[in-house]
């Protein structure tokens, strides 16, 4: 896990967040593809914002790594202490299918706000990855 909290990692993707910090720590105005990023991280909670506008949440704090995302799919890496509620701000009213670890566990419909939340089974700093792909 990268100390840094925001970094773009060589093949062009986002890392962020840190589950491991007592309190909360954060970072403004981070220059990625020509849109500013602000995450907050700590045990509790990870936030992403793009712009000002919602991109991810996590309770508790995550560490997520390769975060990329396309017209049609979302996917990243995530590790945390503990199994974690995810959100993520997607289309509205759009369905996804949820793989968790190359697994299809289903499909989901977001809200008129386009949140999807999802929860991933993790442990004592395991990793899971997530793709989120739009039907």
């Amino acid at each position: 896990m990268s100390t840094e909290l925001i970094c773009r990692e060589e093949d062009g993707t986002l890392s962020f967040g840190d589950y491991t910090l007592e309190t909360k720590a954060k970072v403004n105005d981070f220059e990625f593809c020509g849109d500013l990023y602000k995450v907050k991280t700590f045990f509790e909670i990870t936030k992403l914002e793009k712009n000002g506008m919602f991109v991810y949440e996590s309770v508790p704090g995550t560490a997520v790594q390769h975060l990329a995302i396309t017209e049609k799919e979302t996917a990243f890496r995530v590790s945390a202490a503990e199994d974690v509620q995810i959100t993520l701000e997607l289309e509205p009213e759009k369905e996804y299918k949820i793989f968790i670890n190359e697994t299809n566990v289903g499909k989901m419909k977001t809200n008129l706000g386009g949140k999807l939340v999802l929860s991933v089974e993790l442990k004592n700093a395991e990793s899971a990855s997530v793709r989120v792909v739009k039907c």
